[in-house]
This record gives C-alpha cells, sequence and structure tokens, in this order.
C-alpha cells in the first residue's frame, strides 16, 4: 500500500505532510513524498531550500519509523499534473494534500492543483487544512 504527498515548504504543505505520516502509520503503508519543479526560472533558483528542506523531512520520517521513498520531479507538469500521474504510474493508493482558501477569482487566474487533484485523482484523497 502506498500513501502519496505533495511536499511544499508551506503551513498546508506541513499539514499535509503530519496527516500523510499518520496515514501511513495507520495503514501500516509506504509514504511516497513527491516534490514537483516546473523546471526553469525561479525553481532552480529555490533547489537548495528544497533540497535542505527534504533533507530534514528525510530525517523526520526516519524518527517516526516509516517506511518512506522521496522524489523529486522536474518534468514541466504543474504540481497538480505531476502528483495525478505519479499516482496512477506507481499505483497509490491515498493522495493527502493541503488545501487553502482561495477567492473565486484567485482559482480562475491562478488554477488550483488541489481542485485538479480532488476531480482527476482515480483513488481517495484526504485534503487537510493547516
Amino acid at each position: 500500500m502506498k500513501v502519496l504527498v505533495g511536499f511544499i515548504t508551506t503551513p498546508e504543505g506541513e499539514a499535509a505532510l503530519e496527516a500523510a505520516i499518520a496515514e501511513a502509520k495507520l495503514r501500516s503503508a509506504t509514504l511516497v513524498v513527491v516534490h514537483s519543479l516546473h523546471g526553469g526560472g525561479r525553481d532552480e533558483d529555490l533547489l537548495p531550500e528544497y533540497t535542505r528542506a527534504l533533507h530534514e523531512v528525510e530525517n523526520r520520517l526516519r524518527g517516526e519509523g516509516v517506511d518512506f521513498e522521496i522524489r523529486e520531479l522536474v518534468r514541466g507538469n504543474s504540481p497538480g499534473d505531476d502528483l495525478l500521474k505519479f499516482a496512477t504510474d506507481e499505483h497509490v493508493d491515498l493522495i493527502v494534500i493541503g488545501i487553502r482558501r482561495r477567492s473565486p477569482v484567485g482559482k480562475l487566474v491562478l488554477g488550483s492543483n488541489a481542485q485538479d487533484i480532488l476531480l482527476g485523482a482515480d483513488c481517495p484523497v484526504l485534503a487537510v487544512k493547516p
């Protein structure tokens, strides 16, 4: 059994990681932590920050005694598309995502990875707030 969580260094990402750890323990599942970057531009400027953060997550998961994998994806896709494709390809049983409140205009202009995942996933999705 696999539980997938999209990793990002925000309060929403932290809430998702917490919930995913709990679900992986509850289900005796492998926790797959995925970090998705578009590649190029600002994303590459943030690589040292994310590398450090992923290392902290790895240490934390070792301490929690959770079976885990960490994957960094740089495929040029949106994070929502990356998580959906990964979940399908890897036969994930549960996706855990962090959500935040956004205005309808904000969703229209910027899109919503959470909405894409909730509507497009072939498996159950657990959405958590910080």
